[in-house]
């Protein structure tokens, strides 16, 4: 995670960023990847959606450990839309194991985070017969141990949490949130102790809204997801599915109330195709998961692809994850002792596709 650094800090990290941009990062990415596994979990919970790697900052202790990968499952195992329940932990060595199981009908988001302190954040949007959203849905806190210590609601600041990222200084952690039921982003503000459970809401504040959002009879619903925050410029970057665009917020931290949807700064019809989730490559580009429900390819060549691109909106490259449409969603990237670690979740095979790579 980015922290916030001084003017001379921020200056030379822009020109390291412009200084690696002659050479993509997924470029740099082996053809296979490192490790595929199952997000299938023993209850049959499919069409994986959120995935995060834990860092190496997290706590010790619980199930948690640095380097693992965490997947949210959206789909039970009838595959219907809006009412899974689970989320599988993967080890570095490839295993996978239950981090958590909710209550029926839960249908977890691609809102999956990690605090410093080892609580999991994970949005849910249920829709129970698979076609029709049952109402805001909410952002559940587990503990490291996958047990659910707290559940967050707002019918208006939490209406269908969809995507999220965190920054976090000591005690204190911000929360942005997409909202894919009325087009908005929401900024919490946490305070996390240090031992023990008791997470408070210091406040909730929405920090962008006029995204487009709608239900959609092959996606379920679409609006804002993907969020990626720069905290060095206090920036944060915005993937609209519906506007087939991705957007910047200035002063996403510290901001009041407002309204729009802030600075355009990526709109490309022939990369974009509904983007979804959103990352920092380690080299400072941006990498979006394309959806394909908005501007979908016609010749069904460029399907599910992952999109390489700097954060003035200059395109670097692409990766399909799969020739299906549909089949990308969550991307992650984090860092495990001397390796970066890339993790793409693929919707067609239900697996988790990582690959390691030294930093």
């Amino acid at each position: 995670m980015l922290q916030r650094r001084g003017a001379s800090s921020v200056c030379l990290e822009v020109l390291e960023r412009r200084t690696m941009l002659s050479s993509g990062f997924l470029a740099q990415l082996p053809k296979t990847p490192t490790l595929t596994v199952s997000t299938v979990p023993a209850n049959g919970d499919v069409n994986p959606y959120g995935v995060v790697v834990v860092p190496g900052s997290v706590a010790r202790g619980g199930k948690l450990a640095p380097g693992d990968v965490l997947v949210s499952n959206f789909n039970d195992s009838g595959n219907v839309q809006g009412t899974g329940t689970t989320i599988v932990e993967v080890s570095p060595s490839g295993k996978q194991t239950l981090f958590f199981q909710g209550k029926k009908g839960l249908g977890l988001t691609t809102a999956l985070g990690v605090l410093n302190q080892g609580f999991v954040l994970v949005g849910n949007v249920p829709a129970p017969n698979g076609a029709n959203v049952d109402g805001p849905g909410s952002l559940l806190i587990l503990d490291r141990n996958g047990k659910l210590v707290k559940t967050l609601s707002d019918p208006d600041l939490l209406d269908g949490p969809w995507d999220l990222t965190i920054h976090e200084q000591g005690n204190h952690a911000q929360v942005f949130v997409s909202n894919v039921l009325n087009g908005t982003v929401t900024r919490i503000d946490l305070f996390v102790p240090s031992c023990g459970d008791d997470i408070q809401v210091l406040s909730e504040t929405r920090i962008a809204s006029g995204y487009t959002f709608r239900t959609d009879p092959n996606a379920l619903v679409v609006g804002p997801t993907g969020l990626a925050l720069d905290a060095a410029t206090d920036t944060l970057f915005v993937a609209s599915t519906g506007d087939n665009a991705v957007y910047a917020i200035p002063d996403a931290m510290d901001t009041g109330p407002r309204s729009g949807r802030g600075n355009l700064v990526y709109k490309d019809n022939q990369h974009l195709r509904g983007p979804l989730a959103l990352a920092f490559a380690p080299n400072g580009d941006l990498l979006e998961a394309n959806g394909d429900a908005v501007n979908p390819d016609p010749t069904n060549k460029h399907n599910s692809e992952i999109v390489e691109f700097t954060t003035s909106g200059k395109f670097v490259d692409e990766l399909q994850i799969n020739p299906t449409a549909g089949g990308a969603f969550g991307v992650a990237t984090g860092t495990f002792g001397d390796k970066e670690i890339f993790a793409a979740v693929n919707d067609i095979t239900n697996q988790v596709e990582i690959w390691v790579l030294d930093a």
